[in-house]
């Protein structure tokens, strides 16, 4: 199923990029440029009517980097709701909160890692 991409979100998107979070913006100098298993990530893209943090498009993989905010009941109900669409769309969503990526990097990375991995040999034919 083709990924639906809204571009009624193009603007808010371009916003996002401009104005990434610390967290992000680290995490964003780990997976640009093909750094893991030469795959491509992007960075603020909107998909069905969310703008995600990452996209990797060849590990089927989005990826969410919360601040405190997303910890409050609204807003974690607002989110379960997004992974569940997102995932109807057959995207594995990893989420990592800013004190994650900004603390403990090495961890982050290793997870994202292994699901890209993961994703790419079970994909692969025999």
């Amino acid at each position: 199923m083709p990924i639906p991409y809204n571009n009624d979100h193009k603007e808010r998107s371009r916003d996002l990029r401009n104005n990434m979070t610390p967290a992000e913006r680290v995490l964003w100098s780990k997976v640009r440029k093909k750094q893991i298993l030469g795959l491509q990530f992007y960075r603020q893209k909107p998909i069905h009517q969310y703008v995600v943090d990452f996209y990797c498009p060849g590990a089927d993989l989005v990826i969410e980097v919360d601040g405190g905010q997303h910890w409050e009941p609204d807003h974690a109900a607002a989110d379960d709701e997004r992974d569940r669409v997102l995932e109807q769309l057959n995207l594995k969503v990893l989420r990592f909160s800013n004190l994650e990526v900004m603390k403990q990097l090495d961890s982050v990375m290793e997870q994202i890692y292994e699901t890209v991995r993961q994703h790419l040999d079970s994909s692969s034919p025999l």
